[in-house]
């Protein structure tokens, strides 16, 4: 029998607080949790506070199947998002001097880096010295051939162009959002249409992928050898968040089955569509979608 592919998400591990209370949530989670629902095995590498709130999170993690191995217990609290939505989209406002800015590389860590065969990462969590340099160890120590998936997540102020620019160095593909490639185009000077910036970026850090999202308007895959570009499937969306984080999921195990560009792309609108359909980050995927076909499917 064929053994899973080992999928890890580094970075930050935390709380959304919203209005009506609060859910698990960062980005490498919700990335973890999804590539385990489409078929890896998904280890979220974070640090959570010796507190109640820390407690909590790693209940929450093994109720929903994702092993807390490589999630370290610091001296400083667990991390918490105070979040707002208007319109489905949110505001948000993080918490810092927490958990997840004090990541490090131990043995177990680092073994986990040289046997993994892809890792989803941000900008956010390397906002600290501390868990930058983590990161970076990290990714300096998986296979040459493993997918080094970064996913820009631009929150607040929480970024530099030194922060965006050694991610590009150090991954291979790039996800990004309509919002924020206005803001590495100024940052690197690049200028023309939508497509001749991505594949500037690509050929600039020397990069397999590019793929840019735009929310309800669908998304771009931008390889060296082909762009596909898809229209979106627009949804009543009732929650977005963590729906940026199910497409690279998606995309990351489309790219890991060696599936073509187009069906990764429909997968990944379908996925990230039902989940802004959802009141929270992780629903569970109908089987539908997680088998990959291709009829609707609507959040209960």
């Amino acid at each position: 029998m064929t053994q899973p592919f080992i999928v890890a998400g580094i970075g930050e591990l935390l709380w959304d607080v919203f209005p009506e209370g609060k859910r698990l949530g960062g980005a490498p989670v919700n990335f973890c949790y999804h590539c385990d629902q489409l078929g890896a095995t998904g280890y979220p590498v974070s640090a959570v506070g010796a507190d109640p709130l820390g407690t909590e999170i790693r209940a929450v993690l093994q109720g929903n199947g994702i092993v807390d191995r490589y999630i370290a217990e610091v001296g400083h609290p667990t991390g918490t998002v105070q979040v707002m939505l208007k319109n489905a989209q949110p505001t948000y406002e993080i918490c810092e001097g927490v958990a997840w800015d004090h990541i490090s590389v131990s043995g177990q860590v680092g073994a986990l880096a040289q046997q993994i065969d892809a890792v989803g990462f941000g900008s956010l969590a390397q906002r600290s010295f501390a868990s930058r340099s983590a990161i970076h160890a990290f990714l300096e120590r998986m296979k040459p051939n493993a997918f080094k998936i970064f996913d820009v997540n631009l929150r607040q102020t929480f970024f530099s162009r030194e922060i965006i620019e050694s991610s590009l160095e150090q991954c291979n593909i790039l996800k990004l959002s309509d919002e924020e490639l206005p803001v590495l185009a100024e940052l690197f000077g690049i200028r023309g249409a939508i497509t001749e910036q991505l594949q500037t970026l690509r050929t600039k850090f020397g990069l397999t992928l590019v793929a840019y999202t735009r929310g309800p308007g669908g998304s771009l895959l931008v390889s060296a050898d082909e762009t596909d570009d898809h229209p979106g499937r627009p949804v009543e969306a009732i929650n977005t968040v963590g729906a940026g984080d199910s497409f690279a999921a998606t995309l990351c195990m489309g790219l890991l089955n060696g599936k073509p560009l187009a069906e990764i792309n429909d997968h990944a609108n379908r996925v990230a569509a039902f989940v802004c359909t959802c009141d929270g980050a992780t629903p569970i995927l109908p089987r539908e979608l997680v088998l990959g076909a291709t009829s609707e499917a609507t959040c209960d």
